[in-house]
């Protein structure tokens, strides 16, 4: 009869340790940047321009 320990170990690879696919933590972290940030500001900016002048214009 196999003891746990042996029976556990026989069918583990000599080395069952596997690299991380997602490392975590410890590289260089970047600043987090939204695209399209000064987009939306002047959309909406142009969207308010725009309801301004129309009740200006007729009022």
């Amino acid at each position: 009869m196999l003891t746990e320990t042996e029976f556990y170990a026989s069918d583990r690879p000599a080395h069952p340790e596997l690299p991380e696919d997602r490392p975590r933590g410890g590289g260089p972290k970047e600043p987090l940047v939204h695209p399209g940030t000064w987009a939306m500001i002047a959309i909406v900016a142009i969207v308010v321009v725009v309801i301004g002048v129309g009740i200006v214009l007729f009022p």
